[in-house]
């Protein structure tokens, strides 16, 4: 994969690349498994001093997907494709990587598409994941290099992602409000967290879109990426959510897991030049507690 640039500064090739999310990793990994570095179509190396105008061009080499990761072909719900990224929209009920209990995982399925497609690439890059029963918008590198740049803007909290909750509770909900609450590993399990005094920094906000007696539809934005960190945070507040039976949940109102889904993401598209802004509408099982809990059917 080609990428080309126009020097503007008087510095070392790769003291240029680096302002360009060029890693000293991608530099070794273009130097010694068949890339290329172009100046002005010269070959030349990494420490080449460049002049202000200087064309730069840099040839990646392909990306060969790991072998432990097993190819499985399924149907894909794709909102969004170009050659260095890709969007789904993931069901509930699957895992995003496979681990000890789950095989069947979202990885699989996207190296499953990217052999079907024949890509050249075939390396899984997940830039933001989902849990297993969470539904909705999952963000995919399609090289390295796009997953480099896209580090960059997670480190800047600017990829942005809103959810739909459902949640429930006894107390008053502000209509609006935000969660600050630092979040920790439970000490008696390797799956749940909590909120505790030593744990990482996060932060949650929220606004509620509608009321249904005490459940209530929230749209809710991650300011902090922790495991776990919406359901870790409603419970905590005393407003779990609905079918969240790990924290405290109800799995009697009309949902068998938690009423959490991705509606939205938006990021900056580096090779574009320009923000991406998808959308995804409710799964049926979401959808459908709504309209009874608005026509008081449940």
């Amino acid at each position: 994969m080609r990428f080309e640039f126009i020097a503007d500064e008087h510095v070392k090739v790769k003291t240029f690349l680096k302002k360009h999310e060029v890693s000293k990793g991608l530099l070794a990994k273009i130097k010694f498994r068949g890339g290329a570095i172009l100046v002005n179509d010269q070959p030349q190396n990494a420490t080449y001093l460049l002049d202000i105008g200087d064309r730069v061009i840099i040839d990646i080499p392909a990306e060969e997907g790991f072998e432990t990761l097993e190819a499985i072909e399924r149907p894909l719900d794709i909102l969004f494709e170009d050659d260095h990224f890709l969007v789904l929209n993931k069901p509930y009920g699957v895992a995003s990587i496979p681990s000890v209990n789950h095989s069947n995982t979202v990885a699989n399925f996207i190296k499953g598409y990217y052999v079907k497609q024949n890509y050249e690439n075939q390396q899984v890059h997940i830039v933001t994941r989902l849990d297993r029963d969470t539904s909705g918008l999952m963000l995919f590198a399609k090289h390295g290099y796009a997953h480099a740049r896209l580090d960059k803007q997670l480190q800047k909290k600017s990829i942005e992602k809103r959810y739909f909750a459902l949640v429930k509770g006894d107390g008053y909900l502000e209509p609006e409000g935000e969660i600050i609450a630092p979040i920790a590993r439970d000490e008696d399990s390797i799956i749940t967290r909590r909120v505790a005094k030593g744990g990482k920094y996060a932060h949650t906000s929220y606004k509620i879109v509608a009321s249904y007696e005490n459940i209530h539809l929230v749209d809710i934005r991650l300011h902090t990426g922790r495991t776990h960190q919406i359901r870790v945070h409603f419970s905590h507040i005393g407003f779990p959510l609905l079918g969240d039976d790990l924290y405290g949940g109800s799995l009697d109102d009309g949902i068998q897991r938690q009423a959490l889904h991705c509606h939205y993401l938006s990021f900056y598209h580096p090779f574009l030049e320009q923000d991406l802004q998808l959308e995804s509408p409710l799964p049926d099982d979401f959808s459908n507690l709504i309209t009874q809990l608005s026509t008081n059917t449940l």
